[in-house]
């Protein structure tokens, strides 16, 4: 009867087959499956020792994964199953064999593909386990459809996805038919404690539009005081904001009490240019400035055969923010001095522009700390550039997350829809999604039209 019972919990328990694209999206993901198996073709050990020298997340995550099985396995052999943690429920594995009886990947899609190889290692697993349902998991849509198509279970890699992109945390709220009293208060600049007012948001750092007939305010409730006060619309740095939105996310830069900050919206919605304007703002509260972007067309080590020193590999690639310092530095064609001032900054490198990967191990202390394009990093490239953050450094993230370079991240999936969902209630942070595009009527038309 024993034996019976315990026969049944383990065909109960799924067979979970990891392919590269989740280890280097997250070295631990095979501790993420509760009571389940996991398996690992030995064709991905292949794949990630190619991964494994390098600066970029990638190869961190391929580093990290090959130790963490290395320390796990100790005495063990790998390709048969042992217990990955002393608390873990679940077993792992490498699985060799890559020749199925029934179907074979190879002979339906070509020969010497590393996807079909993978393919071939699941379904074996499968003939080898005829009463556990094995499921293949996958960053790659098109291998998880070729899996399906050849009746193997497949799935995304769901952990540290959001639930849905279009419902994300917006960071504001327009209420109108609102206390016309506490309007006119907000209004002569008084800060109010909320009390006694019926706020939808109350336990995260959030912005309202309030209004009541024709009377209007923008405000910010600071979740920490528990008060309510009005947001200013006036210049940063010669860069005046173009409506409500841009007020908003003006304020959350300059807030020395947020220290961290994240900015999402289309393209023209003026996300980078706000950030360099409100960091120059403070440029005397902070050691440096430092602007960063992923770069997504070559790896860092592609970047490594270019001509001329790390500047000029990475000069390309960061062109938009030097657009942005060239429009904000434009803003003040009558004053030489400011000008001045602004190519100083550039000179002495109290501005400073350089890939992401260079910051890995290094402490960010007293610095305004701006990554561009913030929806091609991975959630766990997310957690590491804050993880570096030292005393009195200020972070902020901008993107879009409908507009990913990135293979294998979508708009659930990327670190700046992760951060945003996770961080909202958290007292230090701010957030604000930018929806009006201010860079031309023709660029609207774009966003809007096609």
């Amino acid at each position: 009867m024993a034996k019976k019972e315990l026969q049944d919990k383990n065909s109960s328990k799924k067979i979970f087959v990891l392919d590269t694209s989740v280890i280097l999206y997250d070295h631990d993901a095979v501790n993420n499956f509760q009571e389940h198996d996991v398996a690992v073709p030995v064709l991905v050990l292949e794949e990630l020792d190619n991964f494994k020298s390098g600066n970029d997340t990638r190869n961190f995550e391929a580093r990290n994964f090959i130790r963490l099985i290395d320390q796990a396995s100790k005495n063990h052999l790998i390709n048969k199953w042992f217990t990955l943690k002393k608390n873990s429920l679940g077993k792992f594995k490498v699985v060799l064999d890559e020749h199925p009886k029934k179907i074979n990947a190879e002979k339906l899609f070509g020969e010497g593909k590393f996807d079909n190889r993978i393919l071939n290692a699941a379904l074996a697993l499968k003939e080898e386990n005829p009463k556990r349902k094995v499921i293949l998991v996958s960053k790659d849509i098109c291998l998880r459809l070729k899996a399906k198509s050849l009746d193997l279970h497949a799935e995304d890699y769901e952990t540290g996805k959001i639930k849905n992109a279009d419902e994300l945390y917006t960071g504001r709220t327009e209420l109108t038919d609102f206390d016309s009293k506490v309007i006119d208060t907000l209004k002569r600049g008084i800060t109010i404690e909320t009390t006694q007012l019926n706020l939808p948001y109350t336990d995260s750092n959030h912005f309202y539009i309030l209004r009541n007939k024709k009377k209007s305010i923008i405000a910010f409730y600071d979740q920490t005081a528990k008060s309510l006060r009005k947001v200013d619309e006036g210049l940063v740095f010669n860069i005046q904001p173009r409506n409500a939105e841009q007020s908003f996310a003006i304020d959350a830069l300059l807030n020395p009490d947020i220290k961290l900050v994240t900015i999402q919206g289309n393209a023209g919605t003026g996300k980078t240019l706000l950030a360099l304007a409100s960091a120059l703002e403070q440029r005397k509260d902070f050691r440096q400035i430092y602007i960063t972007r992923p770069i997504v067309p070559l790896s860092n080590k592609d970047i490594g055969f270019l001509p001329g020193d790390v500047k000029q590999k990475i000069d390309p690639y960061m062109a938009p923010i030097w657009d942005n310092l060239r429009f904000i530095r434009e803003q003040y064609a009558n004053d030489e001095k400011m000008q001045f001032k602004i190519d100083e900054l550039i000179r002495t490198e109290k501005i400073q522009i350089a890939p992401l990967a260079y910051i890995r191990g290094r402490t960010i202390t007293k610095i305004y700390f701006i990554v561009d394009e913030a929806q091609n990093l991975t959630p766990h490239e997310i957690k590491t550039i804050i993880s570096r953050a030292g005393e009195h450094t200020k972070i902020v993230f901008t993107g879009d997350i409908y507009q990913i370079d990135t293979p294998y991240l979508d708009s659930e999936s990327n670190g700046l829809s992760y951060l945003i969902e996770n961080a909202k209630k958290h007292p230090l942070y701010a957030h604000i999604t930018l929806q009006k595009g201010e860079r031309s009527e023709l660029a609207n038309l774009a966003i809007e039209l096609l």
